[in-house]
């Protein structure tokens, strides 16, 4: 799961969502599309339908899902939706994934040790926040929690707390650049070779049914 605002969703959300299906070995990813983050201003923040298109414009690829599930599971903070989504879903096995920016302000977030007892984590690098992540007090608070590149792809299995960080390339996309720019989201990027369009499948593949999508 890769939660966040998506004001609006880019082409830097879907490189981490391919990544963390490759390496983590996930079945799909979801993009949980906030109705409003706690820690944004409203002011500039467009509404959670239309962020919800511009996310699914964005994905292009038929295992990255955005969803508006945490409106309807009525729930604020992270810690929350988690526990929501345990009880609803016991079987599932989640992963949450975060920037390494949200890894250095995730003290801020309400209940936030409950984030990482709760399920594994993924933290992916994005400049220039990494070091400072890394030296942070959710990274201090869970050292000994870390595993190493060569477990990742086990990490979904993992009694957590439990959390991987990665050394990904870097992506320019930034949504507030976006937003100060033409004044609005721009278009998806072309489709490079073995991607996908909205709602194309690969041939010969079986899609699992998502057990909650809007």
């Amino acid at each position: 799961m890769l939660g966040g605002s998506f004001n609006p969703a880019h082409d830097g959300h879907r490189m981490v969502s391919e990544v963390a299906l490759r390496l983590l070995r996930l079945d799909q990813v979801w993009w949980l599309v906030s109705p409003q983050n706690p820690l944004k201003s409203p002011q500039d923040m467009a509404g959670q339908a239309q962020r919800l298109i511009w996310a699914r414009a964005a994905a292009r690829h038929p295992r990255i899902l955005a969803t508006t599930l945490e409106a309807r599971l009525g729930t604020r903070y992270t810690a929350d939706s988690l526990r929501e989504l345990a009880q609803r879903y016991p079987r599932t096995r989640f992963v949450w994934l975060m920037g390494a920016d949200n890894l250095d302000q995730v003290r801020r977030w309400q209940h936030w040790t409950r984030i990482f007892a709760s399920v594994p984590v993924a933290v992916f690098s994005r400049s220039p926040y990494s070091l400072k992540a890394l030296n942070g007090i959710a990274a201090r608070r869970f050292r000994a929690r870390r595993i190493g590149l060569c477990g990742a792809g086990r990490l979904a299995d993992m009694v957590p707390p439990a959390w991987v960080f990665f050394r990904n390339p870097w992506h320019p996309a930034s949504a507030t650049a976006i937003r100060a720019g033409a004044g609005g989201p721009p278009k998806p990027g072309p489709l490079k070779p073995g991607e996908f369009k909205p709602g194309e499948f690969k041939p010969g593949q079986t899609m699992p049914e998502p057990p909650a999508t809007d």
